[in-house]
Parts: C-alpha cells; structure tokens; sequence
C-alpha cells in the first residue's frame, strides 16, 4: 500500500548513516522548514496543527519499530489499531476488486 515507503525510507536514511533521530526529522521538521510552515508543522507543540501516531516500540532505538503502529491521531480523531487493520483490509478488498 501507497505509505508503506515512508517506513522503508527511513530505515534507509539510517543505513546511510543518520541516527533515528535525524531519519525521523526527515519526515517531519525539515520538510516543515525547507517549506516555510514550521511555525504551524513540523513539530509536536502548544499551537501547532499534528497527526500522530503511537507506536508499540521506540523508534529511536530501532527505526524498524515505526512500522509497529498501535493508533493513529488524524484531524483529532483516534483511529486504534483494530480500525486500521479494518481500513487496510478495506482498501486490499476494492483494489483486489478492479
């Protein structure tokens, strides 16, 4: 599924050298700032616009464990993992249909 690259990304990030850290920020503050929007993205603050996700594992130690998604925050509604897992069934369902 269209998303799932991110994750590859930034394992590669980290395989060419960068800490988890820095592979994250990749993905979330330095876009914010190249674009000209950190002061309402890019980073989790009082004030500032943020879809989360919760993981089960730290990716700081593994940067594999942002795959281990436990919930998604996006536009301040929660969304567990049983409702994702329904979601991506959903999806595999109607491409597996055309």
């Amino acid at each position: 599924f269209a998303g799932f690259s991110l994750h590859d990304e930034l394992a590669l990030f980290v395989k060419a050298g960068l800490t988890p850290m820095e592979a994250l920020q990749t993905a979330t503050r330095n876009p914010a700032e190249f674009l000209g929007i950190f002061n309402s993205l890019g980073t989790i603050e009082k004030g500032k616009i943020a879809d989360m996700i919760l993981l089960d594992a730290n990716p700081l130690e593994d940067i594999n464990n942002t795959r281990q998604i436990n919930a998604v925050m996006l536009d301040g509604k929660l969304l567990t993992k049983k409702e994702l897992q329904k979601l991506l069934a959903d999806v595999e369902d109607a491409v597996n249909k055309n």
